[in-house]
């Protein structure tokens, strides 16, 4: 049993393992998804500057994903419509509508120049075997910016989940350069559908977040929505209005979506309603105004890590220095070998070093005359000197070039290598600068691209004006109770008791002290001569106390019960007295008098005693009431004197 338990707990772990890591958490470093990046690392891969079909970037793709091309295609297209690392050709759904995308067949797409400057840089990364070992796939990409807050993400893992909201672009990359320049900065979730959000609980990525959708008044019969909350597209928005117009929350005469590339739903008002006073339902009782929860959840050195957007931006402003060192440091290295071999190269054809290899017969003794020649140009060669891979190099160059050389074309050349070198030297002296003017530069670029939409913000940020549920809802149905026949609802005989909504749920106190919540009925029964029927408003009636006169079954002593009813399970009945006890009077006023009438005994002298419901302290709902008097009580008589309240 040990070693079953044993192996079931270490596959559990391996397997939830594997589903944060490898499946359903992006990674800080490149803001990804691993099939996103199999994807991207695809696309990389079959660039050729034209569009592939997406079919056959998804087969393209199994080489390095396991989960089948189901997967792929799906994260593919979500991918695709983020509008930034992907170009798309054809139809790839609508995030308006909803719509679904067409068939991989039909539509294709490419890797965008900026996702390649982005990510793209084989000599940077770190690789490791595919699945089946057969092909090598990034671990990570080398990011330059920090893409899990422009994307976003979602996702749910064994025991822990991430939502990601998306931000915009620009104003991300301007996040950076000011962490960059030691300035503070603010950043605001930024959503594709456009809309309204109110951030004031945002909590740098890990609160929540309200959002609602752009309603268009001018029009005092008729709402247009012209910008959709995220989360929702046109289909769901209409049906949660069509919902709350059915269960009589909204009074519409009829809805009509003229969507096309722009969000169009009309919603016209019945006759008598006006715009004005159907917004906040709206937003009360429809997908108009949601609330979305986030957390900012990310594999942080391949563990998963909570974490907030002001850390996210302050880490990748660090990467991208590293990274841009890393490349400069890299091209200096190339740019150096490069000049080094145009030096011998030079010096080998001008000096004509190769007529001293004619007469050797053996490879060691041509690399050693070829070695010999560059002695007295050693000092002009530097300290890195003529290496073996070096005279292989120079052995290998054709007559035809040595016979077309042009000094003067070379020399050109040494010196553009030289200006360049120079300007790296002076990159990596002021890596922070050049950092901030390269995120300059990847903002311009999106500024200038219309597809983009020039990186302008969609979504407008502001506070939203509470909208209490209790107001919105007007209290006009009639809620009737027949003393006589103990019946009370909306479809009752008797005479009217008070005004409810619809939604408001109903507290009934009986003759014999039990008490229960119901929904709004239509015809319930509740006793004869019911103490209190009212709306169960936990808020009201946390203020409300209820004073419970009664008479003990046994000894007919009287007691008196304040309490408090604050919660309850819908339809179960609930006792405030004990079983058996006769309620003389309840009564919601925080001061009163009452008289108690006692029953006449031999010897009894006082048949009647006063007394004031304040002096008694409130008490518990399960609490016992307090004996008033030792005397067997006949009736109470409530008094309504001038300073009674």
């Amino acid at each position: 049993m040990a070693y079953i338990k044993n192996l079931f707990d270490r596959n559990f772990l391996e397997y939830a393992s594997y589903v944060i890591k490898d499946r359903a958490i992006p990674d800080l470093e490149d803001g990804l998804k691993p099939v996103q990046r199999r994807i991207l690392h695809t696309l990389f891969e079959m660039d050729d500057g034209k569009f592939h079909k997406v079919a056959n970037v998804m087969g393209q793709c199994m080489k390095y994903h396991p989960h089948g091309e189901a997967s792929i295609g799906s994260a593919l297209i979500v991918l695709a419509n983020k509008e930034l690392f992907i170009d798309r050709q054809g139809n790839f759904g609508n995030i308006h509508t909803g719509d679904e995308a067409s068939a991989p067949r039909y539509i294709e797409c490419r890797a965008t120049p900026l996702s390649k400057d982005i990510f793209y840089n084989p000599k940077l990364t770190d690789w490791a075997d595919s699945y089946d070992g057969r092909n090598r796939e990034p671990v990570l990409f080398p990011a330059k910016i920090p893409a899990v807050l422009i994307m976003g993400a979602e996702g749910i893992a064994v025991g822990m989940s991430t939502k990601i909201l998306p931000h915009n672009v620009v104003e991300v990359l301007q996040a950076e350069i000011a962490c960059l320049s030691g300035k503070k900065f603010e950043l605001y979730p930024d959503f594709p559908t456009g809309g309204q959000v109110d951030v004031s609980d945002y909590r740098d990525g890990n609160g929540k977040v309200l959002v609602r959708a752009k309603l268009d008044t001018s029009d005092p019969k008729r709402i247009l929505i012209t910008e959709l909350p995220f989360g929702s597209n046109t289909e769901s928005l209409i049906n949660s209005v069509e919902a709350a117009a059915k269960a009589g929350r909204l009074k519409i005469q009829g809805i009509s979506d003229f969507t096309t590339e722009k969000v169009e739903i009309e919603v016209k008002l019945a006759r008598g309603v006006y715009a004005q006073e159907t917004v906040d339902a709206l937003f009360a009782f429809t997908e108009c105004e949601q609330s979305i929860s986030v957390n900012l959840l990310v594999i942080r050195d391949g563990l998963p890590a909570v974490m907030t957007v002001t850390e996210i931006i302050k880490h990748h402003a660090k990467q991208l220095v590293k990274i841009l060192t890393r490349e400069l440091e890299l091209e200096k290295k190339e740019l150096q070998d490069k000049l080094h071999l145009r030096t011998l190269e030079r010096i080998f054809i001008e000096e004509r070093i190769y007529k001293g290899i004619e007469k050797m017969k053996t490879a060691k003794g041509v690399e050693d005359a070829v070695i010999a020649g560059f002695q007295p140009f050693i000092k002009e060669i530097g300290q890195r000197g003529v290496s073996h891979d070096d005279v292989e190099h120079l052995l290998r160059i054709p007559i035809r070039r040595i016979s077309l050389y042009d000094i003067n074309k070379a020399r050109d050349e040494m010196e553009q290598i030289q200006a360049r070198i120079k300007e790296v030297n002076a990159h990596l002296k002021n890596i922070v600068t050049y950092s901030v003017n390269f995120l300059k530069g990847i903002i311009a670029r999106i500024q200038a691209n219309e597809e983009l939409g020039k990186g302008i913000r969609k979504t407008k940020v502001g506070a939203f004006d509470k909208i209490d549920v209790k107001e919105v809802v007007k209290k006009d149905v009639e809620l009737k109770y027949d003393r006589k026949t103990g019946y009370m609802g909306t479809n009752v005989a008797g005479a009217k008791h008070t005004e409810v909504s619809p939604f408001d749920r109903i507290l009934t106190i009986r003759k014999n002290g039990m008490y229960s919540v119901m929904d709004l009925p239509d015809k319930a029964f509740v006793g004869a001569d019911a103490w209190w029927i009212g709306v169960a408003d936990k808020e009201e009636l946390s203020k409300t106390i209820f004073t419970i006169i009664y008479k003990e079954k046994e000894t007919g002593f009287a007691f008196i019960k304040r309490c408090v009813i604050e919660g309850w399970i819908m339809n179960k009945d609930y006792f405030l007295v004990p079983d058996g006890a006769a309620v003389l009077h309840v009564d919601t006023r925080p001061k009163f008098t009452f008289t108690l009438k006692y029953t006449p005994r031999p010897r009894l002298k006082v048949l009647a005693e006063d007394f004031k419901a304040q002096d008694y302290s409130v008490r518990g709902l399960k609490a016992g009431g307090l004996r008033l008097a030792n005397k067997e009580v006949s009736k109470a008589e409530i008094g309504r004197k001038k300073n009674d309240e």
